[in-house]
């Protein structure tokens, strides 16, 4: 079973900052992607950036600037650090992992269960 877990969400003011982290933990080989979507109240999912395997970072349309992800390899880690928060980054922001979990390039697409942000005042 592969588990993602995601930690770090809650309720910010405008102007504010949180880092969401997300730990894989299960049986794969290796990943090969992981990164952050987020959901808006009453829009679809959007990318709000990802990393993959071999530390090439790629964001969403409009992420670039006030959103980060960093990894930590060796604890299966990703982060999401958000800056200068505001009232329309509010959504649920959802863990996604592309793991290989066999031979040759046998992969599986995950989704964590979600953390709600919420940026108000």
């Amino acid at each position: 079973q592969v588990q993602l877990v995601e930690s770090g969400g809650g309720l910010v003011q405008p102007g504010g900052s949180l880092r969401l982290s997300c730990r894989v933990s299960g049986t794969f080989l290796d990943i090969r992607i992981m990164g952050w979507y987020r959901q808006p109240p009453g829009k679809q999912r959007e990318l709000v950036g990802e990393i993959t395997s071999g530390g090439t970072i790629n964001y969403g349309d409009s992420m670039t600037g006030r959103f980060t992800v960093s990894r930590d390899s060796t604890k299966n880690t990703v982060f999401l650090q958000m800056n200068n928060l505001r009232s329309e980054d509010t959504a649920v922001y959802y863990c996604a992992a592309q793991l290989r979990i066999g031979s040759w390039d046998n992969t599986a697409n995950y989704w964590g269960q979600g953390t709600q942000v919420t940026v108000s005042s």
